[in-house]
């Protein structure tokens, strides 16, 4: 029986490609998908152990250990003498040992300034995390092996000097504390104290070893050190920070604020063990691990390899295979309904065959496990192909290095699951959605074998689907309510579960949307038939070819309904996501508009006048205000105190050039300060007395001496407004509130007062502000350009930072369209095999309609009306069920958008024109390229032969 299966594959293999190809490309989707969570994997734990370099051992704190608080602190606060590096350099069979600290320094040449990430030398380029790419990496003091990129900005080559400071070193220095700020930079470490799963290992002083705020004092007070050799950090060690540059001992300690290299604070030691021998090496550790602190012990690479991919593997990159994998699923569950349809109705050609072989003696069972050995035979090859192709896809990705734009170099990785599972989950799908089919092939009886073959299927759905549909519909529309009520009672602040139990309501309306879907998937071969009837009726208006498609439409409308379900599941999709997306980038750029009252803001210690004024050139920045600051405290009418940053202006008309807000009849003076109603920090109004107080003194001064310089000397001594130590300075003025909100949201107010009282020493500046208009339309600009080239003004100030509604509006779009492409290139997959659905479809139409063609054409109907008449039919296909899935995509895009968004605004719901359009047309257009094939097959034949092959 088997050998029959099979011949009878080999006589139907042109009606079992299509089928094929759906199998093909949801197991090649499958495969990939494995494939990139490998490469992922892999690439993941290769960043994760680059700061190793060439080390083979690591010195490390105990992990899986239950470690008390004061264990912590103990750990946490080791330094380089405690672990005793001269004798573990003189320890027999190791030939190096690096202890890991690092930080950010500012590097300065002439008149330029660059931020770099800095590391600890070795005395062995090969224990490195990064590579020296030319010259030697540091050796002897005042030393240092700059990044490229570094060199690159500021034109500096291999035997040139440049001036490395930092906060720490410039504290240090004015203060006379050479400690620095080591136990701070221990606590820092600690945040960072497994190697396997941070991106940054070395033991990082944020607060000793940082970039220095000042630009101006830079050159003035740092250290001189030569440039020995230029660095590459090809592994990505340091990819957040663009690579590492390597100073010699003494430098790092001075940036560090520090006097004593052996006082530095590390929790990570990285040695080159000789690994010659295995018992040679298990010495060298045993004698290692007996000079090592508590809770510190000797681990191998290898082992923090392990380690590394056994994290990933249950971390993000899980996730996103999950992610993945729901995709190439739902790829698979549309190719079933393909398959499904394949398998209906070459039972349905081969009922006389299949009659034939009862009369010769094949029982029901025979010819039961003949389709499902068909279809399996079918998933086999398919699958193969399949997995065949995403191991070909994704090694051309690592190839191509299109990954290396995101930090990480991928390459392929095969492993059982690639193979097994794509091959399996094919095989099975393929099968189950041939059970149908079989049971159809044990119903026919020997007398079937002399009846004519009549492949039309007229059957009417069962009344248990109908039931089961509508009960999921009415289902899901009632959660749906529910959640939109819950909402809506919570927008309006009245009690409702969304308040207290938000996740609940959220998901109640995702299972009401699921639902409602997977009702309408189930009933489509009620209602999706009537739909297609009805708009066929008007179209078969349009003459003969239209009418023969409108009558050919309806002979089959159960495969009909499953093609239409096919397409309708992807369109449906691709038309939420694109609704959500709009609605989403829609909503939050109104909300930001409504809680920002500016447009972009760039604030920093370091800001200059020059800067400014070539950001007020930058194409988009219609009007922009450059002001000096201060950061004050005040106390409201309730007498809690307030954070203020307080802006020196040029009277209120200056103001509304960039200022969002109703400000008519009101005035900054020497008396006045413009205030506003609501506080940043609450949203809640501010009470505010007739006069309020200003307060910039000791405790301002004392913090700006702890934090290094910030535009004041900072020289440990508390200093006031003017200048003057030891005093606290007063600022009395009278309030004007006005609706504005948020220019610097880390501060509960921000207040404008007459510049007058920046420029008569009465308050000393500690900073600038620029508040921006931006007009991207009136400039023909896009709003991501503007805030780039702002961005790129300030890039040599590393104290400013560019803020605002634009650019978090920026971030949003870019994350929402990131989403959006990734989300409709994924779901595109299953379109595509919903569209060799209705290519399968309109073939197996035309080897139904053989002699019906073949009729048309003996009574004068052209080749080209009868082209025309298949792509009618697959306009029709491919149209109702776009068009559908249109409207459900938005209304469920609708419903998430809202319920989703209205928490931070009033949600705004699009019609996505644009992208619901290009899916029309690409499934219209596809269709009528899926009608191409099935019509030369349609016309070729001559209708006497048709005839006889009938």
């Amino acid at each position: 029986m088997f050998s029959i299966t099979l011949k009878l594959m080999k006589k139907s293999a042109r009606m079992l490609i299509p089928a094929g190809i759906a199998i093909l490309i949801g197991t090649a989707f499958i495969a990939a998908t494995f494939l990139f969570g490998n490469a992922m994997n892999d690439a993941l734990a290769a960043q994760n152990t680059a700061q190793l370099g060439g080390a083979n051992y690591v010195i490390s704190p105990d992990s899986g250990k239950d470690l008390t608080d004061k264990d912590q602190d103990y750990i946490y606060t080791r330094t380089v003498n405690d672990f005793q590096l001269d004798r573990i350099r003189a320890t027999e069979g190791v030939k190096d040992a690096r202890a890991s600290y690092a930080g950010s320094v500012t590097v300065t040449r002439g008149n330029k300034h660059a931020s770099s990430y800095v590391i600890t030398t070795a005395a062995k380029r090969t224990l490195l995390p990064v590579t020296i790419t030319q010259g030697d990496q540091p050796a002897d003091s005042n030393e240092i092996a700059l990044t490229k990129s570094v060199a690159d900005q500021l034109g500096v080559k291999v035997g040139d000097r440049v001036t490395v400071n930092s906060q720490a070193a410039q504290y240090a220095g004015k203060t006379g504390d050479s400690a620095g700020n080591t136990g701070d930079a221990g606590d820092e470490s600690a945040q960072n104290a497994d190697v396997t799963s941070s991106h940054d290992g070395d033991s990082d002083a944020a607060s000793g070893v940082s970039a220095s705020s000042d630009g101006a004092n830079t050159a003035d007070s740092g250290m001189t050190v030569r440039v020995v050799g230029l660095t590459d950090d090809p592994n990505g060690a340091y990819a957040y920070y663009g690579g590492a540059s390597v100073l010699s001992d003494n430098v790092i300690t001075a940036m560090a604020g520090s006097n004593d290299f052996g006082n530095l604070p590390v929790y990570l030691v990285y040695l080159d063990i000789d690994d010659a021998s295995d018992a040679a090496t298990a010495s060298t550790v045993k004698q290692i691990s007996t000079l090592l602190p508590k809770h510190f012990s000797v681990q191998s690479r290898a082992a923090l390899v392990e380690e590394s991919v056994k994290n990933m593997s249950s971390g993000e990159t899980s996730i996103t295979t999950i992610f993945l994998l729901s995709f190439g699923i739902l790829a698979m569950l549309v190719a079933a309904l393909v398959i499904a349809n394949t398998f209906q109705v070459l039972v349905a050609q081969r009922r006389r065959t299949l009659a034939l072989l009862r009369t010769i003696g094949a029982n029901k069972s025979q010819l039961y496990v003949s389709v499902l050995f068909e279809a399996g035979v079918l998933g086999l090859i398919a699958s193969a192909l399949g997995v065949g192709l995403g191991i070909g896809l994704m090694a051309a990705l690592c190839q191509s290095g299109l990954m290396k734009a995101t930090g990480m170099t991928m390459r392929l990785v095969l492993s059982g699951p690639v193979f097994t599972v794509p091959m399996a989950f094919g095989i099975i799908m393929t099968v189950i959605a041939s059970l149908g089919s079989a049971r159809s092939a044990t119903a026919v009886t020997p007398l079937e074998a002399l009846r004519p073959i009549e492949l039309t299927d007229t059957r009417r759905a069962g009344v248990v689907r109908a039931v089961i549909s509508m009960l999921l519909i009415v289902a899901g529309v009632a959660l749906c309510a529910f959640s939109v009520w819950q909402m809506s009672e919570n927008i309006a602040g009245r009690d409702s579960m969304a308040d207290k139990q938000y996740p609940l309501v959220l998901l109640a309306a995702i299972i009401g949307c699921a639902l409602i879907f997977l009702g309408l998937v189930l009933s489509a071969t009620f209602w999706l038939p009537v739909l297609m009837r009805g708009v066929g009726a008007l179209v078969a208006l349009a003459g003969p070819s239209a009418k023969v498609a409108h009558a050919n439409i309806q002979k089959n409308p159960r495969r009909v309904a499953a093609t239409g379900a096919a397409l309708l599941i992807g369109v449906t999709l691709v038309s939420t996501i694109a609704t959500g997306a709009a609605s989403a980038k829609q909503t939050m750029n109104e909300a930001l508009t409504t809680r920002y009252s500016v447009d972009m803001i760039a604030a920093g210690t370091d800001m200059t006048g020059k800067q400014a004024s070539e950001a007020a050139k930058v194409k988009g920045v219609q009007s922009s205000i450059y002001a000096p600051t201060r950061m004050m405290t005040m106390k409201d009418a309730d007498g809690k105190s307030l954070s203020v940053l307080v802006v020196g202006v040029d009277g209120v008309d200056a103001l509304r050039k960039v200022v969002r807000s109703d400000s008519s009849g009101v005035t900054i003076d020497g008396d006045s300060v413009l205030m506003p109603k609501y506080s940043a920090a609450t949203g809640k109004d501010i009470p505010l007395d007739k006069s309020v107080t200003f307060t910039a003194g000791a405790a301002e001064a004392q913090a700006d001496a702890t934090n290094g310089p910030s535009g004041n000397d900072a020289n440990g001594s508390a200093e006031n407004g003017n200048g003057q130590s030891g005093g606290t300075q007063t600022l009395t003025l009278k309030p004007r509130k006005v609706d504005y909100r948020r220019i610097a949201s880390n501060y509960a107010a921000v207040a404008f007062v007459d510049a007058s009282h920046f420029t008569n020493g009465g308050i000393k500046a500690d900073g600038h502000i620029m508040l921006m208009r931006i007009d991207t339309e009136g400039a023909g600009v896009a709003l991501n350009d503007v805030f780039t080239n702002v961005q790129n003004v300030f890039s040599a100030s590393a104290g400013v930072t560019v803020t605002g509604p634009v650019a978090e509006r920026t971030q949003w779009e870019t994350m929402i369209n990131g989403m959006m492409a990734l989300l409709v290139g994924l779901i595109a997959v299953a379109v595509l095999i919903a569209l060799v659905g209705v290519a399968n479809t309109l073939s197996l139409s035309v080897i139904e309609r053989t002699r019906e063609s073949a009729t048309l054409r003996a009574i004068g109907m052209t080749r080209g009306q009868l082209r025309r008449s298949l792509a009618v039919e697959a306009l029709l296909l491919s149209l109702v069920s776009g068009v559908v899935g249109v409207v459900l995509g938005t209304l469920f895009g609708w419903l998430g958008s809202y319920m989703v968004f209205s928490l931070y605004g009033d949600t705004v719901f699009p019609f996505e024109w644009a992208t619901n359009g290009v899916v029309l047309g690409v499934a219209a257009l596809a269709a009528l390229l899926a009608s191409v094939a099935p019509a030369r097959r349609a016309v070729k034949t001559p209708p006497v032969e048709a005839l006889a092959e009938a």
